[in-house]
This record gives C-alpha cells, sequence and structure tokens, in this order.
C-alpha cells in the first residue's frame, strides 16, 4: 500500500484536511497552493476515488477519511520509531489522542490516566464525545483510541470490553413529592420535567419506554445540561429527574439528596475501547491502564 500512496502526497493530504483550506496546508507545508493542489489530484488519481470535498473547510470523503486515518497511523508510528532511536526532540511527549464520554471522563477515566506510566513522558489530548459517537471519531482518523458503546471494531481497529457503566433514576425528594407522588412511575415521568445531558442523550427516553414495555418518552420539559457533575447536580437541585451515573448518585442517595425512583431498574451501559492496530508502546501503556481501572471501576 505504502509504495501505491507515496508518503509526500498523503502527507499532504493529511494537512489540507488539519488545515482547513489549500492554501493554509501550503503555508503549513512551505510549498505553493498549486503544489498542494497537484499532489491531492496525484493522490486521488493513483487512488481512483475523491478524498476531498472542496467546501470550505474541506472535508474528506469515505475514501478521504481512510487515507487520513493511515496518514495519522504512519505518523504515529514515525514517532515511537523515532523515539526507540533516540532521535526525539530533547523533552518532547508523545502526544496521544483519545475520544471520551463525559459520565467516564467525569468518574473513572481521569484515574485510568494517573495510572500510565511517566516514561516515557505522553501529553493526552481528550474530545469529549458521547459513547455512541467516539467511534466516530475513530472512523475519521481524528483520535486514535475510544471509550465507546460499540462492540463492534471501527476498520483498522481493535475491540475489548471494558465493563458496564450502570446509571440509576433518580431525583430530589422534593421533586418526587411535586411530581411523583401518587402516580404510577411511567406514567408521571411522561410529564415531569426531565435532565437530559443534550439532544443525543436518549437514557431518560429509553429508561420510560422500559417501564412502559416500549412506549412512551420523557416529558417534553428538558432541562439540558451538557455537563456530567452540572447533570447530577441539577437532578440534585429539584430541576427535573435523570439518570445519573451510580459512582455519582451513591453519596447523594446516600445522604438522602437523591431518591432512587426504580431501585429494582437500573440500566446498564457496555463501555469498550477500541484503538488503532498499531504496535505503538504509548498506545500499549494507555491501553493496559484503562483496562486496569476498567476492571475496578465499572462493573463486570
Amino acid at each position: 500500500m505504502v509504495s501505491d500512496l507515496p508518503l509526500d502526497l498523503v502527507r499532504t493530504l493529511l494537512a489540507v484536511v488539519d488545515e482547513g483550506t489549500f492554501d493554509a496546508a501550503a503555508a503549513a507545508l512551505h510549498v505553493t497552493p498549486s503544489a498542494v493542489s497537484q499532489r491531492v489530484k496525484a493522490l486521488e488519481q493513483r487512488t481512483g476515488r475523491v478524498l476531498l470535498l472542496r467546501t470550505k473547510p474541506v472535508r474528506p470523503t469515505e475514501s478521504g477519511e481512510i487515507v487520513v486515518r493511515f496518514a495519522r497511523q504512519l505518523a504515529r508510528l514515525e514517532r515511537d520509531t523515532r523515539s526507540e532511536l533516540g532521535l526525539s526532540d530533547a523533552g518532547e511527549p508523545a502526544r496521544v489522542t483519545v475520544a471520551v464520554n463525559a459520565d467516564s471522563l467525569a468518574t473513572w477515566f481521569l484515574p485510568a490516566l494517573s495510572r500510565v506510566p511517566r516514561e516515557p513522558p505522553l501529553r493526552f489530548e481528550l474530545f469529549r464525545e458521547d459513547e455512541t459517537r467516539t467511534a466516530e471519531l475513530l472512523r475519521e482518523g481524528v483520535v486514535m483510541a475510544a471509550v465507546t458503546s460499540s462492540p463492534d471494531a471501527v476498520a483498522g481497529c481493535s475491540v475489548r470490553a471494558l465493563g458496564t457503566m450502570r446509571y440509576l433514576a433518580a431525583a430530589s425528594p422534593e421533586f418526587v413529592a411535586r411530581y411523583l407522588d401518587g402516580l404510577p412511575l411511567a406514567e408521571a415521568l411522561t410529564g415531569a420535567p426531565v435532565i437530559i445531558f443534550d439532544r443525543s442523550d436518549d437514557l431518560q427516553d429509553g429508561f420510560v419506554r422500559a417501564l412502559g414495555r416500549g412506549t412512551g418518552q420523557a416529558s417534553g420539559v428538558r432541562h439540558a445540561v451538557p455537563s456530567s457533575e452540572g447533570f447530577a447536580a441539577s437532578v440534585a437541585a429539584g430541576l427535573g429527574w435523570g439518570m445519573v451515573p451510580e459512582a455519582q448518585a451513591d453519596a447523594l442517595l446516600r445522604s438522602g439528596g437523591l431518591v432512587s425512583l426504580a431501585p429494582d431498574r437500573p440500566l446498564d451501559v457496555p463501555l469498550y475501547w477500541q484503538q488503532w492496530k498499531l504496535d505503538s508502546p504509548a498506545l500499549a501503556a494507555l491501553s493496559r491502564a484503562v483496562a486496569e481501572e476498567a476492571a475496578r471501576a465499572l462493573r463486570n
């Protein structure tokens, strides 16, 4: 594949995607915009596919994403090889990009990063994204690894189960007294204010559907709070009910700040670790640390 995809052409495509325009890529590569355009066209001729959508900013096509992912993996291997040969710039840490959902980031993922050995030094760049969409960042080549809810490996990636994150339907005692007392829970939750993380958050609707045996959804009175800590605090403040991660709910349940609405109906979300199939010391160290912390913090 490398012989069919000259490295200078592959790197040029990556520069265009990262910089957003041909002119910006030319400035980053210290060549003319015409040279950048010619390289991209040459790569498209070699692959027989359109690799870029000429929008502003430019976007890779589905075929382009494959080449971009290859370019990022190639750059990773090059950095690792230079490091093993002692050719890295002194004190320059290796960059590791990871996509992780907000609830994992707020509960168990940062302790996982603290398990990674300090030598050789790494610098982490985290992308916060819903666990149902983190795989997209892997597919696009934006990140090297991700916490996902999908057991289906992205092309070029390996996948392993981490465990399940448990969510509990909860509300403040005052909220329960005001909105939920005296009604069947499934019926009450269709009219009571609810907290959601963002518009893609389906946990609350899924819980109501489960109570209603496949029908119904949470109320249209929805407060969107796109912060894991803020979400739990909003539920405790009585703005609405919500599905709170067990790790965040436990202390509030014990203190009486929250009430579990259905103690026998937790919602378990399986999580998986996906990463590039690369013989990279940095990725291997991170993968071990994530697996160890997940075994401690998540349900198996």
